[in-house]
């Protein structure tokens, strides 16, 4: 009974918010809110906009997007900023189509979903208000009702510029069914719907011998010719293609490269002048954005065919590549999984990042910089710190290659692998490894993949399961540490006492005899070896510590062993050192003794507790990790 009440809640919300009158008292609501004039591109600048912008590291990210579309951020801010907002403001791109160019399964069908529906809910808001000429099956702009000669002096009073003409439907009903006066016409507040074909078009290409030109542009209704006794009465017409229903909102054409000719003939006035023909009438005026999608083999085709020169003078092309961040594509499969059925098996952690890892892999093209690996590259592509980069390495590796993230497995590619995994094994819980082996079986299958790629994918799935090795054998002592904070800063504390002896050229004092010591270079050596810090370069290190501790003292604040990131990676691998042959022993012995035993299930305990593991997939890591470590 819940769910009927919110739809009551919605039914009596949407009511309330019905309007009608006449063009009188539309121009009133004009008065006070101009913005309801806007333009169809306007409209979804403004829709876009006001879901909220954010700067991170110099891009442009919007919330409109962020639910749904990951790692795309720099693809969308040039869509925004190059195509809605210019057109918002009238420039000319306003009269382009935007076409949508990248490679299966990168979104771009999803971008143009989130743009459909987000206009439907703007619609009901007061900003995102529309109003049309009652019962036109175009929704037509009542502004359209002022004469040419007068359209001036509307723009000086109201300041709204008004552009396209009155339909020859509307025109008619002006003189019979409003004797021509243009302030009686009724107008009322609609609201955008793509299944009720309101304000949203959508038209997908099929047989060309068989679809007909009718579908865009409407079509004579044979039935009416006795009543009104001519083909060029517009009540003998029926405005319903998907250009006239699409009229002040968005139309969409999915695979429009794929469309007969004669098809994207009409989009050319469209753009360009803002009406298109149907039927015996003069040009009929249409305000709405066109976008379309296509993939880059089609629209290479495409512009290679000098007939199509004029239709593509009038695109403008966004690439929308595959998203290149390791997290955001963690992100979709974790979307794409919680949208299926077997969003209940348990996943063990990190198998969907080594997933990513892999599939990343296969989109990245090789740097022609030595010191760049794949693997280089694509942290750094996911804002990690790579010790020798900076930010400007990354801004010059994203310019080297204008195509890279156009090529490469799908999303799509790796659910299936894992939905398969899951089903055809029965299992409750998968890993990694799993994962990476259905992966690599997968290959064979996959239409579009040569041989040269096979042997280039094989590599990165090797590539891929050094990295998930080194990546266990880290959770696994990680979890053998019972007390791993309280451990971490016992050797700091320590590390810290013998480093300021050192830099003050002091002694230390042994905490049982009271005898003077000298500092500790072994200890010290130890955990700077760690991280590769040479025997040159160990004094310059040691002061910079002492100097992070005391900025960190003059602004009051404690200095922890994760406070710098260099000492917090040579802290732990220098623990996870000592501890590699407890691990090594206790994981491969056959018939474990009482206290391996114990450490055992506190390490399943804390794999579980800590790490989200389940007690098979946390036992399964452990035989793993052993096995690794005997190698």
């Amino acid at each position: 009974m819940d769910i009927l009440r919110k739809v009551q809640q919605y039914r009596t919300t949407k009511n309330a918010l019905k309007w009608e009158g006449t063009f009188s008292e539309y121009l009133d609501l004009l008065k006070e809110k101009p913005y309801l004039a806007q333009s169809a591109h306007s409209r979804i600048y403004q829709m876009i906009k006001e879901q909220g912008v954010t700067d991170v590291n110099g891009v442009r990210q919007y919330s409109f997007f962020s639910e749904e579309l990951f790692g795309l951020e720099e693809a969308l801010e040039k869509l925004v900023e190059e195509y809605f907002h210019p057109a918002a403001k009238r420039l000319d791109v306003k009269k382009r189509i935007l076409l949508l160019m990248g490679p299966v399964s990168g979104g771009k069908s999803t971008l143009v979903t989130l743009l459909k529906r987000g206009l439907e809910q703007y619609t009901l808001t007061d900003k995102g208000a529309v109003y049309a000429i009652k019962n036109c099956p175009m929704h037509e702009n009542p502004l359209h009702l002022i004469p040419e000669h007068l359209r001036g002096d509307f723009e000086e009073e109201y300041g709204i510029k008004i552009e396209g003409s009155l339909s020859p439907l509307n025109r008619l009903r002006l003189e019979e069914e409003y004797d021509g006066k243009i302030e009686d016409v009724l107008v009322e507040r609609i609201f955008f719907s793509e299944d009720r074909r309101v304000g949203i078009g959508t038209f997908s290409p099929s047989d060309p011998k068989s679809q007909d030109i009718a579908d865009l542009t409407g079509s004579i209704d044979f039935s009416t010719i006795a009543e009104y006794g001519s083909e060029s009465d517009p009540r003998a017409y029926r405005f319903d293609g998907e250009l006239n229903k699409a009229n002040r909102g968005l139309m969409e054409f999915q695979e429009m490269l794929k469309c007969d000719e004669k098809f994207l003939w009409h989009l050319l006035s469209l753009t360009q002048e803002g009406n298109f023909k149907a039927g015996r009438f003069a040009l009929i005026s249409a305000d709405e954005m066109i976008v379309a999608h296509t993939n880059e083999s089609e629209y290479r085709s495409f512009i290679a065919n000098k007939k199509n020169e004029a239709l593509h003078s009038r695109m403008i092309v966004m690439p929308i590549p595959y998203n290149l961040k390791l997290d955001q594509e963690e992100r979709i499969y974790k979307k794409m999984i919680e949208e299926s059925d077997i969003k209940d098996a348990h996943i063990a952690p990190h198998t969907l990042k080594i997933a990513a890892m892999f599939t990343v892999l296969t989109r990245l093209r090789e740097s022609k910089q030595s010191n760049v690996s794949l693997l280089k590259k694509l942290y750094l592509y996911n804002d990690q710190d790579v010790e020798g980069f900076s930010d400007q390495d990354v801004s010059a590796l994203k310019k080297e290659f204008a195509d890279e993230g156009m090529t490469g497995i799908d999303p799509r590619y790796v659910i299936n692998r894992i939905s398969s995994t899951i089903i055809r094994k029965e299992m409750q819980s998968i890993n990694a490894l799993d994962v990476l082996r259905s992966l690599k079986d997968g290959l064979d299958d996959h239409p579009s993949i040569t041989k040269e790629q096979k042997e280039d994918y094989l590599d990165f799935i090797s590539a891929t399961r050094k990295e998930y090795d080194e990546l266990a054998k880290k959770e696994v002592q990680k979890a053998f540490v019972y007390s791993y904070e309280e451990s971490a800063k016992t050797l700091m504390n320590n590390y810290l006492d013998n480093v300021e002896a050192f830099c003050n050229k002091t002694k230390l004092e042994d905490p049982l005899t009271g005898e003077e010591m000298h500092p500790d270079e072994k200890l010290m050596r130890s955990i700077e070896e760690q991280i590769g810090i040479s025997e040159n370069a160990k004094k310059a290190f040691r002061e910079e510590i002492l100097i992070r501790i005391s900025a960190y003292a003059r602004k009051g604040k404690k200095f922890e062993y994760q406070s710098h990131e260099r000492l917090r990676e040579a802290i732990q691998k220098k623990l996870f050192a000592d501890l590699k042959d407890v691990v090594k022993i206790t994981t491969s012995t056959k018939t474990p003794d009482e206290q391996q035993l114990k450490k055992m299930n506190e390490v399943v305990a804390t794999l579980v507790e800590e790490y989200e593991y389940t007690t098979q997939s946390a036992n399964d890591l452990l035989r793993y990790v052993g096995s690794l470590l005997n190698r």
